[in-house]
């Protein structure tokens, strides 16, 4: 390949990725535009098209998410679930990552408390090895531990079964039962926290026949 043939194939690769930044730039202002709309039917459509828009979505749909008017923040959220759900579908797993990655983002700290917990269960159904950790780190935060914990129960993989174990040893007791219980589900075996509902709650006087 000549320099000048490696340059003009740059240059169109170039030319492209700058196209596509521009269409996907196009199509979220779009769907903020339809979410954020003051017609109830323009936002219904906003949010039930918005799967196709996909990863670069996602923080400005959390971010309005928080919005004043609880109809564009409930639209909002309408529309990340339909983004999680569309990447999660058979056979797309480069989008599927690419969201889950962006979510991950939304775990940080400065992000609003309501917007982490929808995420998490977001990335407890498409969540998968790049989602654990932030997840289990979240088991020590009081808001949102049971959420997270949660959310690894619900991850089909070893790897969210050993932070699962992982936590639980370093879980504060009052955290441990719920822990223990998650564990069971999964199919582990925990000695001394048994299972709430089958701890007697209040004594009665019933007396047997």
């Amino acid at each position: 390949m000549s320099i000048n043939h490696f340059k003009k194939v740059s240059l169109a690769a170039g030319i492209a990725g700058t196209s596509a930044n521009a269409n996907q730039n196009d199509a979220v202002n779009k769907l903020l535009a339809g979410i954020k709309d003051a017609d109830e039917k323009v936002r219904t459509e906003a949010w039930l098209s918005a799967g196709e828009v996909g990863a670069p979505a996602v923080i400005p749909l959390a971010e309005t998410m928080t919005d004043d008017d609880l109809e564009i923040a409930r639209a909002a959220k309408r529309a990340l679930w339909k983004i999680v759900r569309h990447a999660g579908r058979p056979g797309a797993a480069k989008e599927k990552t690419a969201v889950v990655a962006q979510l991950v983002v939304l775990l940080g700290n400065n992000h609003p408390t309501s917007v982490r917990r929808e995420v998490i269960w977001m990335l407890s159904e498409i969540g998968g090895r790049n989602a654990i950790t932030p997840i289990a780190r979240l088991t020590t935060n009081p808001e949102l531990r049971e959420d997270a914990r949660m959310a690894l129960e619900r991850i089909p993989t070893k790897r969210a079964l050993q932070a699962l174990k992982f936590r639980f040893k370093n879980a504060p007791e009052d955290f441990k039962p719920n822990m223990a219980q998650s564990l069971r589900k999964r199919g582990v075996e925990v000695d001394g926290y048994p299972c709430q509902k089958l701890v007697p709650q209040k004594e009665t006087n019933l007396k047997s026949l």
